[in-house]
């Protein structure tokens, strides 16, 4: 009995102890100070710095790191601590800094009581910071950081450095350091926890011509001087792991310092997903022998994959197994799944005599990217051990997640994502186009379907990815500890991190629009075409989102102190302002091309606009390359992004073509309609404009241009008294949009139509206005006009939960607004049912009959493999429908993914018009709703979509 009760109470001890250190992880903000107390530990005061004391037995890379620490101490208070080695601790107030089972030191503390570890003892990189009491004869305290490993370790010290200020970004986007003469530890336990995630890392991919001819001229290429600031950057942002940079590079034959520098540093090396046992691709070019093609040559390469495992020796590594064909392409046509079975048996027999140990003590991944999914997908399969690398499909949605009916792996799951790639519908390598709300919502599943072992992303050349990447690997360390709630607190703490507190949240916007803005479309991917010119004033809101930023961002630049202009130039001008002139550049050449075809007088304008906003694109690169931070980064924006023909990217950026016309001398009128490519004087069709509704007060031109080279006159008949009309009369040399909008309270009842008459030279041209004027007070929710309804799914009517469970707004998702998704991300499947979970959106229609519905929905990928991703909706109380991400839209995958989005169609009837209801019902996990369309006859086309109709608040 009394050893049950031992027993007993040593496991509530335990479970009390984790409890209260994981609450006092989550609950402060700050364990840094820089105000005295006398229950603080003095890390820097006015007349003194803390020393720091170590065990020179600890791991090297600890030592390293401690240099570091010391440097950031002295980077924030120009005071630099004493690191001593072996010594008897004497100092007043010491930092003692060790890993458990390495350091003497820590475990002499801990021998005598006055270090207690249990709650970091045997876990897995998790560290504690604590202030301990009287720890020797003479000393008061000491600031003990230690560690469970030697990772666990590092991270202590560098989190110190983070608190303290110092931002991991400090060298690799100039961030500054702000300076404080004092810096004090709050008592209590501080530390992260542990990662829920194991291995947590990035993968330089797609590097030239940015990343290699920077490295080339900085470092002398790929060695280790420039993997020293890597592998400090991952270890900086809690990450561990690492696919080194492979076009044309190799790892360990570049630099024979670069796998030593990373095995003590403690960063994790592995080799891409087609890159077998530790050997980079380059290699095989390098030293192979004969075809690469283990039907053919098995020998040579067998000799080849157990030389790499030689090298490897004790390095701490995760081994690539498996087999693509050469140069990252798909194996022969036809391969047997028995001879990639057998390649698999072979590469682990190599493993197992190299190293001397069972094989599975070798922690292995077999990545099922791209056509290796199939394989496993037609029954292939490797040991239990392997960890099985799952992958997205290059462009952020991911293509498969563990079936929750199996039984788990010893090796686990993990996932491999991208925010850059090299391949079709198109590469995109040039500027960060990546959501953090996207990467969340997807590795959110991935993290509740438990691929949890090990997630790596492409980041192509590190820089511009700053944001992404490191929230990518915070987001990997406690996936649980940032839910859909706080993704905008974290971009603001991000900023805050960077830039300071003064303008952190005017920061966090810019980066959450710009990056939304890219996502709509990845800038390699734009054309002329991409958004309407006449339409739902389309082009105009693009180029008045993006101007709006710049602006923004242009004014704050001004504000900042000098000394972080280099940092938010990286961050946040550069990515803005490059965006922005890219669209405006493409929008322009869209006009120019219809300007031409309509004759006006501004198409030689619009030309020489291209060639303007062309030459910018170069002149804001070569500021990046030779004038930001002395010219630090030169090279690092040579990406070609302008001109793509095809998916690879052109040789050099090519300006798109332009237009010119030859003008006469005498004027002549033209009139151009919104909603209408075609221009007047124009006999074939009629001049019309959309139809008004007094609801959606809608504001709509007409555009008078000129189609020679001297001015006209024009004037307006508007025989109503109201219709307003911005300009009756007036010269035009160029063009001008005359604006028009109706007055309610003295527009007549009903359908009217009525002719604006333009005269201007010897040209008339007659523009139909309609009005529909309709007004009702039962009206609820979105109101019908042109045709459609359309409702961004954040903005719904009612939202029926069910245990806390069903559809969530996520911000900042999508196109448009935010989006709503079906959270949490358990891998169940919910029936449709009056109580379960759904949405409501109230809408009114002035139409009956056949109606047509188009959900605008993320891309997600049908990760089970079961069918698709459902979910349902009913109109009114109508039976719910089902449908299918997969099956029941026309949408490509290279559409969804070039459009980054994919719409589900659907039709209904109603048999008279007014108040209806939709509810839409989730059915699995993985359903992102952005945007419904309700379409009673065909809408004009654009890229967004019709804007938001107007919605009648009704208080239920």
């Amino acid at each position: 009995m009394k050893t049950k009760k031992n027993n007993s109470f040593r496991i509530w001890a335990g479970i009390l102890i984790g409890i209260y250190f994981q609450t006092s992880v989550t609950a402060q903000n700050s364990y840094i100070s820089t105000s005295p107390n006398t229950e603080y530990f003095p890390l820097v005061t006015q007349s003194a710095v803390a020393t720091i004391y170590m065990d020179s037995t600890d791991f090297s890379g600890v030592l390293k790191t401690a240099g570091n620490f010391r440097k950031d101490i002295e980077r924030v208070s120009d005071q630099t601590p004493s690191i001593i080695l072996n010594s008897e601790v004497n100092s007043t107030s010491p930092i003692i800094i060790g890993t458990l089972g390495k350091s003497k030191i820590i475990q002499d503390l801990v021998e005598r009581n006055k270090l207690e570890v249990n709650e970091i003892e045997g876990k897995w990189e998790t560290f504690s910071i604590q202030i301990v009491k009287n720890p020797y004869p003479n000393v008061a305290q000491a600031l003990i950081i230690v560690g469970s490993d030697k990772r666990g370790t590092i991270f202590g010290m560098y989190d110190v450095s983070a608190e303290i200020g110092v931002s991991p970004w400090y060298w690799w986007a100039d961030v500054p350091v702000s300076k404080n003469k004092e810096l004090y530890v709050t008592p209590g336990k501080h530390s992260k926890g542990t990662p829920k995630v194991k291995y947590r890392g990035i993968f330089i991919n797609d590097e030239a011509p940015a990343l290699s001819g920077w490295s080339s001229e900085k470092f002398g290429g790929f060695n280790h001087k420039f993997y020293e600031h890597v592998f400090e950057l991952i270890l900086r942002l809690k990450g561990n792991y690492l696919w080194p940079a492979m076009w044309g590079s190799a790892f360990y034959d570049d630099d024979p310092k670069n796998p030593f520098l990373a095995n003590e540093y403690g960063v994790v090396i592995g080799t891409s997903h087609h890159e077998p046992l530790m050997r980079a691709h380059d290699e095989w070019r390098r030293f192979g022998n004969g075809d690469w093609n283990y039907n053919t040559n098995p020998e040579n390469l067998r000799k080849f994959w157990k030389e790499g495992m030689k090298r490897m020796g004790n390095n701490e590594s995760i081994v690539t197994v498996g087999m693509r064909g050469d140069g990252d392409e798909p194996m022969s046509e036809g391969t047997a799944i028995s001879l990639l079975e057998n390649i698999v048996k072979d590469q682990r027999e190599i493993i197992a005599e190299v190293t001397g140990k069972p094989t599975e003590e070798t922690p292995q991944v077999w990545a099922l990217y791209k056509e290796v999914q199939d394989y496993y997908d037609q029954g292939m399969r490797v040991p239990e051990d392997v960890t099985l690398l799952l992958a997205d499909d290059n462009w952020g949605n991911i293509r498969k997640l563990p079936n929750p009916k199996e039984k788990p792996r010893a090796g686990g799951y993990g996932i491999y994502y991208h925010f850059d790639y090299v391949g079709g519908p198109r590469n995109y390598k040039w500027v960060n186009t990546t959501q953090i709300s996207r990467v969340w919502e997807q590795m959110n599943l991935a993290y509740n379907y438990d691929a949890k072992r090990l997630w790596i992303v492409n980041v192509g050349d590190i820089k511009p990815m700053e944001f992404p990447i490191s929230f990518f690997l915070d987001y990997a360390w406690n996936p649980e500890a940032i839910s859909e709630l706080n993704l905008e607190t974290y971009a603001i703490n991000w900023a805050k991190q960077q830039f300071g507190e003064a303008h952190a949240t005017e920061i966090a916007d810019l980066l959450l629009s710009y990056t939304k803005y890219n996502s709509r479309r990845k800038p390699e991917l734009l054309s002329p075409e991409t958004y309407s010119l006449t339409n739902y004033n389309e082009a105009e809101k693009i180029l008045t989102d993006y101007k709006d930023l710049v602006a923004k961002a242009e004014k704050l630049n001004e504000q900042l102190a000098e000394d972080y202009k280099d940092a938010f130039y990286q961050l946040v001008l550069f990515p803005i302002q490059a965006s922005a002139n890219l669209n405006e550049l493409y929008i322009t050449a869209g006009r120019n091309k219809l300007y031409a075809k309509q004759g006006r007088a501004a198409t030689n304008e619009t030309a020489e606009k291209v060639k303007e906003l062309f030459q910018r694109d170069s002149i804001l690169t070569d500021y990046y390359h030779h004038e930001l931070a002395d010219g630090k980064w030169n090279h690092m924006m040579s990406q070609t992004h302008i001109g793509y023909t095809y998916w690879q990217q052109p040789e050099h950026n090519n300006m798109p073509k332009v237009e010119k016309v030859i003008l006469p001398e005498k004027p002549e009128m033209g009139v151009a309609v919104e909603g209408s490519t075609q221009s007047w004087p124009n006999d074939s069709v009629a001049a019309s404009l959309p139809v008004f509704d007094p609801y959606n007060d809608q504001k709509y031109y007409i555009e008078i241009f000129n189609k020679g080279k001297s001015s006209f006159n024009y004037t307006i008949k508007n025989k109503t008294a109201w219709l307003k009309i911005s300009e009756e009369k007036g010269n035009i040399e160029d063009q001008e949009k005359i604006w028009l909008q109706v007055d309610w309270m003295k527009a007549p009842k009903g359908l009217k139509e009525v002719p604006v008459i333009i005269k201007g030279g010897n040209s008339t041209v007659a523009v139909t206005v309609k009005i529909n004027n309709f007004k009702t007070d039962s009206i609820r929710g979105f109101v019908e006009s042109n045709g459609y309804i359309s409702m961004e799914a954040v903005n719904y009517s009612r939202n029926l939960q069910d245990n806390n469970q069903g559809w969530k707004k996520i911000p900042n998702l999508g196109r448009t607004a935010s989006a709503m998704a079906p959270l949490p991300s358990l891998p169940i499947k919910r029936k449709p049912a009056k109580t379960n979970d759904y949405l409501v959106y109230d809408f009114f229609t002035t139409s009956s009959g056949e109606m047509k519905i188009d959900f605008y929905l993320s891309p997600t990928l049908d990760y089970q493999n079961e069918g698709g991703i459902e979910f349902a909706y009913s109109i009114d109380n109508s039976d719910p429908k089902i449908l299918n991400l997969v099956n029941d839209s026309s949408d490509s995958w290279d559409t969804a993914v070039s459009n980054n989005l994919k719409i589900v169609n659907s039709e209904f009837k109603i048999s008279s018009s007014g108040n209806h209801s939709l509810k839409i019902w989730p059915i699995d996990s993985g359903v992102v709703l952005q945007k419904i369309v309700i379409k009673s006859s065909a809408i004009k086309p654009s890229y967004l979509g019709p804007p938001e109709s107007y919605k009648v608040k009704v208080r239920d």
